[in-house]
């Protein structure tokens, strides 16, 4: 990784731990924005960190849900819908 995306990967873990305890699950917008003030392409690295960690949080819910249904019998989590395909 380079120090751009170092410090974005960094920064990103550190205002999702703070996300918990300030109870504000948009927390990260706002340190967007301060970073956006000062360097565009360290806010693109801090985005971009953060959208992957959000995503494997999400996925580690589903996983774990997967997991629990399997064990205990019940049905599967629905995973959202592809729109991959195109269409509406």
């Amino acid at each position: 990784m380079s120090v751009v995306e170092d410090l974005g990967d960094a920064l990103a873990k550190s205002t999702l731990e703070a996300m918990e305890h300030i109870d504000d699950d948009r927390f990260y917008e706002k340190v967007g924005r301060v970073i956006e003030s000062s360097s565009p392409t360290l806010l693109e690295a801090y985005m971009t960190a953060i959208r992957v960690r959000l995503a494997e949080r999400r996925a580690r819910v589903f996983l774990d849900k997967a997991l629990a249904a399997a064990k205990s019998g019940t049905a599967a989590p629905e995973a959202p819908k592809d729109y991959s395909a195109g269409g509406h």
